[in-house]
Order: structure tokens, then sequence, then C-alpha cells
């Protein structure tokens, strides 16, 4: 069940708010004159957040490469990696 709290709540209860997003690593929803205004969630979660779209963007990426047939033999893929890290050694 999501956590809503209204806006006075975070200015009156910040630390409580906080601590309850750092524990449970879950939005807490912010209203503002009885409606919906933000969701307030810790640095960690957000960052997680953010790495998950990244790598659904990157497979998204992938699977049309695979559609356009832009792809290649995996063999050749890694010597091509393996002759890049020997250029750099």
């Amino acid at each position: 069940m999501p956590n809503i709290r209204s806006s006075a709540d975070l200015r009156n209860k910040y630390s409580e708010i906080s601590s309850f997003c750092h524990d449970y690593a879950e939005p807490v929803f912010i209203t503002k004159n009885g409606k919906g205004d933000l969701a307030v969630m810790s640095i960690e979660v957000y960052e997680q957040m953010m790495g998950r779209f990244d790598l659904y963007h990157q497979l998204m990426e992938g699977m049309q490469d695979v559609k356009e047939g832009n792809t290649r033999p995996f063999a050749e893929a890694m010597a091509d990696l393996r002759t890049r890290r020997e250029r750099k050694e």
C-alpha cells in the first residue's frame, strides 16, 4: 500500500519520511491541497531505477539492431575485442 503524506508532513516530519524511504526502499507520495504532487525516494532507489531505465533502453536498442540485421557472429566480435585489448597493453 502506498505511503501518502501531506506537504505539511514533508515540512514538519522530514526525518521520519526520509527514514521510511531508506528503510523500505519505497517512495512516499506527497499531496498538496489533497491532490498528488510529488514522489519522494532515497537517492539509492532513484539510482537503481535510473540504472534499470538505462538497461531497458540498451536492451531495446539491441533488439532493434537484431530486427534490422545489424549483427555479426560472436566469434568475430570477440576477436575484435581481443585485438582492441591487445592494442591498449
